[in-house]
C-alpha cells in the first residue's frame, strides 16, 4: 500500500494514514509481525519502548510536541482493530476529546 514515511528504522516504520482522523495522523508500525496487543510477550519490552521513543521524536520533528498529541493502538474486533498487525496511531493538530472522535 502506498504511504508517505516519515520514519524507518530497524524497529519501526511511521507514515501518514491514507484516511486520517486528525491534521497530523501518522502510523507507527512494528517491522517485526505481531498479530496485536495481545501478542506482545516481555521480550518485545524494547520494542514497544521504540515505539513511545519513535513518537516523541515525529513530535518534536512535526512541531505538534508542545500542543500535545494522541497514541492509540487497538486491539480486536470490539476495540476497533481492522489490521491484523500492531501499529499506533499518533493523532495530533486538533483537541482531542474523549470518547474519541
Amino acid at each position: 500500500m502506498p504511504g508517505q514515511i516519515v520514519h524507518h528504522d530497524e524497529w519501526v516504520t511511521a507514515f501518514r494514514d491514507i484516511k486520517p482522523q486528525a491534521p497530523t495522523h501518522l502510523l507507527i508500525v512494528t517491522n517485526r509481525h505481531i498479530s496485536g496487543l495481545l501478542d506482545v510477550h516481555q521480550r518485545d519490552a524494547e520494542l514497544l519502548g521504540r515505539i513511545v521513543l519513535t513518537a516523541n521524536a515525529l513530535a518534536r520533528e512535526q512541531g505538534f510536541a508542545a500542543n500535545g498529541f494522541r497514541i492509540v493502538s487497538n486491539q480486536g474486533k470490539d476495540g476497533g482493530q481492522t489490521v491484523e498487525h500492531l501499529h499506533f496511531h499518533l493523532l495530533a493538530g486538533r483537541p482531542m476529546t474523549w470518547p474519541p472522535g
